[in-house]
């Protein structure tokens, strides 16, 4: 199940931070993409795009605090920096080969920008 692991100094460099949903929108031409515009307690929106429109629609996810890791570089995607990406667990259906996939979401009172050890 865990194919490779990571040593304590690597992972220790990854921020993952809470992170408040203020948009979210599906990217135009693209059917996989969520555009995320997120508040990250930095008072500067970030812009992380998802391929999770499969399981979910963007207006369900206004107003969520979700889990981010922040200090990825920016990648462009459909021509737009996605600078992070947001965690999510993915298993098997009960009883079936199909996946499910479902976005991490904390308690809402945690603030935008919480840094998660």
């Amino acid at each position: 199940m865990f194919e490779e692991q990571v040593d304590f100094d690597t992972f220790s460099k990854s921020d993952f931070r809470a992170v408040k949903v203020k948009a979210c929108e599906a990217v135009p031409k693209s059917k996989k993409l969520l555009k995320f515009v997120l508040d990250d307690g930095t008072g500067t929106d970030r812009i992380i795009l998802s391929g999770i429109h499969a399981y979910y629609e963007p207006e369900e996810l206004v107003g969520k605090t979700l889990i981010a890791i922040t200090n990825l570089p920016a990648r462009k995607m459909m021509g737009i920096d996605s600078c992070g990406m947001l965690l999510s667990a993915v298993n098997n259906k009960k009883d079936s080969d199909d996946e499910e996939l479902h976005l991490l979401m904390v308690d809402n009172h945690i603030p935008a920008g919480a840094k998660l050890y």
